[in-house]
């Protein structure tokens, strides 16, 4: 049992550091525009992200596992990305679309790994279903901001 607990545990930490990184991604996409529309997008998934990272940690809690609180090195060097690709681009609206979208992509391809490659306690499978879906008609709504442009 300790073994199943300490990789449950393992998965759940390593979403929410993906979890962390999210939410500063979006934070960073809202900080590189000037669209109010997408501003405000960014900022309500940055938000939505936040409270991602509460459930997640409430499930490790309750497998009475450490929580690591810091991001991904993979995370740092997407944000610092998409500081630069800002100077540079025409069209920073577009950029920072583009990035969220790859994100959010890479975000539930994570979400299946853990969901498929992992023997998950019925509490757990049902967060992380109900993040993922989230995460999947947020990526509908994205793509139609596109065509706000």
């Amino acid at each position: 049992m300790s073994t199943y607990t300490k990789e449950v545990g393992e998965r759940l930490n390593d979403l929410l550091k993906k979890t962390y990184d999210a939410e500063k991604g979006f934070k960073t996409a809202a900080q590189n525009i000037e669209n109010a529309s997408l501003k405000s997008y960014f900022n309500q998934k940055a938000q939505e992200r936040y409270n991602f990272g509460h459930e997640l940690k409430t499930e490790i809690k309750a497998f009475n596992q450490d929580i690591d609180k810091g991001g991904s090195v993979t995370g740092t060097v997407h944000r610092a990305w998409m500081d630069v690709k800002s100077l540079f681009s025409k069209d920073n609206e577009e950029s920072m679309l583009e990035e969220a979208i790859r994100g959010e992509k890479a975000s539930i391809e994570e979400y299946n790994e853990v969901l498929n490659e992992t023997s998950l306690p019925t509490s757990t499978k049902s967060i992380l279903t109900i993040q993922k879906n989230t995460i999947i008609n947020g990526l509908s709504n994205i793509k139609s901001l596109e065509d706000l442009r």
